[in-house]
């Protein structure tokens, strides 16, 4: 399962939908970051392998950033939760 993981401006807590392969992830990426790049178009819808009722719209122009990475557990081989807002430890 591959996350896709929106940062929205002004808002700690960031929007993720799940997605089954590496290609629709990668699709999905591709899709936000074109609209990044473009400004066209103003909105971008997505939706939820894992949940297919969770839908997602969302304004380019709200969008801070964007990340994709694979599902692996609750925590990555350093031990840091993934995202933008994981502190490392020292």
């Amino acid at each position: 399962m591959y996350i896709l993981e929106l940062t929205l401006k002004h808002t700690a807590l960031p929007l993720s939908i799940q997605k089954q392969t590496a290609e629709a992830a990668e699709a999905a990426y591709g899709e936000i970051s074109k609209a990044l790049n473009s400004g066209s178009p103003v909105m971008v819808e997505l939706t939820c392998d894992k949940q297919p009722d969770k839908k997602l719209a969302v304004l380019v122009s709200e969008l801070a950033a964007v990340q994709v990475y694979e599902k692996s557990g609750s925590t990555t081989a350093s031990g840091k939760a993934p995202g933008f807002f994981a502190l490392a430890a020292e």
